[in-house]
């Protein structure tokens, strides 16, 4: 059974930072692509950033400059730097991987940005 599981989650003040990270673990023999999905209340999930296996990376543009992903491969591992947060990334972050040639989730962690 493989799994994706997030942390790093919380609440921060505005122009904070926070580090998410995602580790895949179970029987695992193939990891492709790698991202960072988020879903605010009352709006569609979207994309936020994503790494190829090769460490290729592509952002949406409300969070270029801010937000940098990374991988590390040896821990079958996705994290996501965000810095300067402002109250519209307040969402739900979830991880998702292409991982044994399917489309995995983890269960997501709730990222607040408030003063």
């Amino acid at each position: 059974q493989v799994q994706l599981v997030e942390s790093g989650g919380g609440l921060v003040q505005p122009g904070g930072s926070l580090r998410l990270s995602c580790a895949a673990s179970g029987s695992i023999f193939n990891i492709n692509a790698m991202g960072w999905y988020r879903q605010a209340p009352g709006k569609e999930r979207e994309l936020v950033a994503s790494i190829t296996r090769g460490g290729n990376t592509n952002y949406v543009d409300s969070v270029k400059g801010r937000f940098t992903i990374s991988r590390d491969n040896t821990k079958n591992t996705v994290y996501l730097q965000m810095n300067s947060l402002k109250p519209e990334d307040t969402a739900v972050y979830y991880c998702n991987g292409f991982i044994n040639f399917v489309f995995r989730w983890g269960q997501g962690t709730q990222v607040t940005v408030s003063s």
